[in-house]
């Protein structure tokens, strides 16, 4: 038996190639996404690690979480700590470090690295005037307030010498300063694409943090101390305001962190593989089948001369093991090529750090198990109904027709199935949003009930195609006909597309409904003209909104102030404004009271959203005690409750209310309104007001829309692209079974031929069969898009108040389109093969 499984494999070598590419595709996209994310861990922790290695013991703010513990931000290490921690017996030495974001502009004026990583931070010489982390490779390093060092990537990068002149800012407003030195670093902040620029100690602590405080003391260990016993010793010159951690413990905990970052990337795009190889599954159980009823007279007479049911079932395994085998180590070595590929091009962009390819024996068991378990299963059950056909039986081919038992049984199924996946999905509309594991479940239900019931769909469907189809005579009619000549694989074949097709509308539906509402959210409460904050969303100096209010241009404006405050037994968020303009920038909904009085010096008035006020019971006239940052206590009176949006929730107070109580004020964004209202001249003359800043972002109402609409069409694409996979397997699925049915009507199309339909009409109607079958798919899986998409709409709609379904007409089209492409395209070679069938040698085939 074993025997004649390879021989039937190796017989049927063209039969299977469409099964192998499946699942090669499908193996491939696991082993690349384990392959690349093992390489980018790997790379990103040796690269964290590097950062350790010169810390032993690291001192850092302690930040209470007790009742009564201060708000705001954490307290500042002081000279005196680094003087004391530097000096415990086993100690060599102390390193204070300040650091913070610093947008550094090119020539050109444009952001130099990728925003987020650009970091500012202290140079701090040791007793040889050096700082040991940072080697200069040309230059000094910095003294003074008007000198920087850039790290030797930034340089290159924008071009910058010693002596050059660089524009920088740190929360807003633009610096000027000399270009000191270059130096060499193995950050991996830096190796992934930021930048780093080196201030003295003291311009570094009045930029970040405060005089004479640092954000980090690092302890050095003398030789002969362990990390453990030098911070024994350190713990003891603590204050209460500040703890200790080894340099191994912050490099063990920094590495459990990327490795979780990489879990969430790796389970994201194992979910797309996962779809791949889910579609696969119905390509390889499709394929199965054909090829055992092709089969059926040959395994019937293995098993009239003695065969067991279990020797036929074991031998049609045996070509699954073998098949999948092939497209498994074919798809682990493509899936190493994508990995390898993926890795040179996140090394040419600059976004991670150097490493080796990363290929971990776990990857390669993986991706084998994945290929043979995937393709065994799906072997299984077309293998097993094989075994159960009697000889006899077999080989008078009365077996063909399903029984009327056998398709009331899976009608019934997928109509149970399709109905307890439709009320889940509904139940969990009526929950909200935390309904998304039910409709999680239900969604999988209702997929597989309709995946059920395709067979039965695919009539009534199908032949709502018939009058289209009698414009191509008799090739249409024939085509209508060879479709639902045989459900079971019309629907097999469908549901590969339908899947792909599902989960695409699903995601642009929400997508776009989100993005509207969204959208209208964040610009139906705004009346100013333009929105002012850093272009990595960081705080914002107080000196912005002052420099803002100062331009003719500008008739009203208000900052959007940051800070914490402890109310009861929780830390809530305050939001500071300008009182008295704050009516003329924004249009709040209120449900009770008003803006009136929130602008009135030592008032005390807060407004707050709708969401907090019923967490507190609050309403207008209520009053509550408030812990400032500064630890001193305040009470305020509650004088109107509106709709929380995108950019305005919380408590709400006017600026001069929290002023007394903020050691370093930061916003986080400032509204603005112009006296012409917005247009190109008003925003380049906010631009050139504030010194055309790289690091801060002018945005009118249409900027904030596109922006919204460009993340969400990156993540879209980004999606799409990941789908596609899905795609490719489930048109290699429509090829398959369309020349596997050119297999089996070999004689049926040499009588054609023989009695007058030329080649033209047998292509024809064989891609016309291809069409249908893939528009059924196509509607299928659109209108279980929208369902879906409607569904998650409606639980993200508990969530987001100005949610609305938005159903993307043309994108829906278009998805119909490609269906109808994906058909004719799968479609050409099998047409070309029946269209070249001799007839005679047709005619005469078994």
């Amino acid at each position: 038996m074993f025997r004649t499984a390879l021989r039937n494999v190796l017989a049927h070598k063209a039969r299977l190639l469409m099964t192998v590419l499946a699942v090669m595709l499908g193996v491939a996209f696991v082993s690349g996404t384990l392959v690349f994310t093992s390489t980018l861990s790997d790379a990103t922790q040796k690269s964290s690690q590097k950062g350790f290695s010169g810390v032993d013991v690291a001192v850092q703010p302690h930040r209470s979480d007790a009742a009564d513990a201060k708000p705001g931000k954490a307290p500042g290490l002081s000279q005196a700590l680094l003087d004391r921690a530097g000096k415990v017996p086993g100690a060599a030495g102390a390193t204070g470090t300040v650091d913070g974001f610093t947008a550094i502009a090119d020539k050109k004026g444009r952001l130099a690295g990728n925003g987020a990583s650009s970091q500012g931070r202290n140079y701090y010489p040791g007793a040889d005037g050096k700082d040991a982390r940072f080697p200069m490779a040309s230059g000094t390093a910095p003294k003074g307030a008007h000198e920087v060092a850039l790290d030797s990537g930034t340089a290159k990068d924008t071009g910058y010498k010693v002596g050059d002149t660089v524009r920088l800012s740190v929360d807003g407003p633009v610096r000027e300063m000399k270009v000191s030195g270059v130096f060499t670093t193995d950050d991996g902040a830096v190796t992934s694409g930021g930048s780093l620029a080196l201030f003295d100690t003291a311009t570094a602590q009045k930029l970040f943090a405060a005089p004479g405080e640092f954000s980090e003391i690092d302890v050095k260990a003398a030789p002969g101390t362990s990390q453990d016993a030098l911070k024994s010793a350190v713990d003891k010159v603590l204050p209460d305001t500040a703890e200790s951690v080894t340099g191994k413990k912050m490099a063990d905990d920094q590495a459990e962190m990327i490795a979780k970052g990489m879990d969430s990337m790796k389970t994201g795009l194992l979910v797309f593989a996962a779809i791949a190889l889910f579609v696969g599954i119905f390509i390889i159980a499709n394929t199965f089948t054909m090829l055992v009823a092709q089969r059926t007279k040959e395994l019937a007479l293995m098993r009239a001369v003695g065969a067991s049911r279990r020797q036929v079932t074991r031998s049609v395994l045996i070509e699954a093991f073998v098949v999948g085998a092939v497209a498994a180590v074919t798809g682990l070595l493509a899936g190493i090529g994508i990995g390898a590929g993926l890795r040179a091009l996140t090394g040419a962009l600059g976004t991670v750090p150097d490493g080796p390819l990363v290929v971990a024996p776990s990857t390669v068991v993986t991706s084998l198990l994945v290929g043979i378990v995937v393709t065994v299963l799906a072997a299984w059950l077309p293998g097993r109904r094989a075994a159960k056909i009697p000889p006899v039986a077999a080989m008078n081919s009365v077996h063909a027709a399903a029984t009327t038992r056998s398709l009331v049984v899976r009608n019934t199924l997928g109509a149970v199935l399709a109905a307890a996946g439709a009320a889940c999905v509904l139940g969990a509309t009526a929950i909200g949003f935390d309904g998304k594991g039910l409709m999680g479940l239900g969604a999988g239900l209702l997929l597989i009930g309709v995946f059920v019931l395709t067979p039965l769909l695919s009539r009534p469907l199908i032949a709502a195609a018939a009058p289209l189809l009698r414009v191509f005579g008799i090739s249409g009619k024939l085509a209508r006909q060879n479709a639902v000549r045989n459900p079971r694989r019309t629907a097999a074949t469908a549901s590969a597309l339908m899947i792909g097709l599902t989960l695409v509308t699903g995601l642009t539906v929400i997508a776009g409904s989100v993005q509207k509402s969204v959208d209208k959210m964040a610009t139906d409460a705004l009346k100013a003209d333009y929105v002012v904050g850093m272009a990595t969303m960081g705080p914002l100096s107080p000196d912005v909104a002052k420099t803002l209010a100062a331009d003719p241009a500008v008739t009203a404006s208000s900052p959007l102030r940051s800070a914490t405050a402890r109310i009861g037994d929780e830390t809530q968020s305050l939001t500071g404004v300008d009182g008295k303009a704050i009516g003329e920038l924004t249009n709040l909904e209120f449900t009770a009271g008003s803006l009136d009085g929130l602008g009135t010096p030592k008032a005390n008035k807060a407004v707050v959203d709708s969401g907090t006020a019923k967490q507190h019971g609050w309403q207008v006239g209520s009053s509550f005690e408030t812990t400032f940052e500064d630890g001193k206590k305040g009470r305020l009176t509650v004088s109107g409750v509106f709709e929380g949006n995108d950019m305005l929730r919380g408590v709400l107070l006017d600026t001069s209310v929290l002023a007394p109580h903020q050691k370093n004020p930061t916003d986080t964004r400032v509204m603005v309104k112009t006296k012409d209202g917005a247009s190109e001249a008003a925003k380049d003359s906010l631009v050139e007001t504030l010194g055309k800043n790289p690091a801060i972002s002018v945005q009118d109402k249409k900027d904030v829309s596109e922006g919204i609409a460009k993340m969400i069409n990156l993540l879209l694409n980004m999606l799409y692209g990941l789908l596609a996979m899905a795609v490719v397997v489930a048109v290699l699925g429509v090829v398959n079974t369309l020349a596997m049915s050119v297999f089996e009507r070999s004689q049926e199309i040499g009588m054609l031929r023989a009695i007058g339909l030329d080649r033209v009409g047998i292509k024809r109607m064989v891609r016309l069969e291809s069409l249908v079958i893939a528009l059924f798919g196509g509607v299928l899986g659109i209108g279980l898009g929208v369902f879906f998409g409607w569904a998650a709409g409606e639980l993200i709609g508990s969530s987001l108040a100005t949610y609305e379904l938005v159903l993307p007409w043309g994108r829906m089209g278009l998805f119909l389109a490609l269906a109808a492409v994906v058909g004719m395209l799968a479609a050409l070679w099998p047409a070309r093969r029946a269209a070249r069938l001799n007839m005679l040698a047709a005619i005469k085939a078994e």
